[in-house]
């Protein structure tokens, strides 16, 4: 059996995140308020469910994910598309961040928020970087490898 080249590998990483962000706005969608009071990370906390801004927030996730399954798809166009889809993650964890530090948020949030806000930022900052470095990577721009 011959061993996934890189970029196969990047696509199947860059799916599953892409799929998982689709699921998340489809929830999000189809059901805010089973996803405001059904999501394991205390969303009431955050303050009284608003349908319409939850859907605000699916949107978002179903555009990154889209984003994500372009950059499955066409490995030339992974870092942009990748780095903004990061952009929004790391911006969420700032301001889960700056919502405990400030006692918006229980301080039971540092704890809550690390699976599903600041892990996921990390993993998107690093995958990032690593496709930033690889060769190749100024593809995306249109130069020629």
């Amino acid at each position: 059996m011959q061993p996934s080249s890189p970029s196969r590998s990047w696509a199947a990483v860059l799916g599953i995140t892409g799929l998982l962000n689709l699921a998340n706005a489809a929830w999000m969608l189809a059901d805010p308020a089973g996803w405001y009071h059904g999501l394991p990370a205390a969303v009431p906390h955050t303050g009284p469910l608003n349908e319409h801004f939850v859907r605000d927030i699916g949107a978002a996730f179903a555009v990154m994910g889209v984003a994500l399954l372009w950059a499955a798809a066409r490995p030339a166009a992974r870092v942009p598309l990748v780095t903004m889809v990061t952009l929004f993650y790391l911006l969420h964890a700032a301001i889960h961040v700056l919502d405990t530090l400030r006692g918006r948020l229980p301080a039971s949030h540092w704890s809550i928020d690390l699976p599903g806000v600041y892990v996921p930022a990390l993993i998107l900052l690093a995958m990032t970087a690593a496709l930033v470095r690889r060769p190749h990577a100024e593809t995306w721009r249109g130069e020629k490898p």
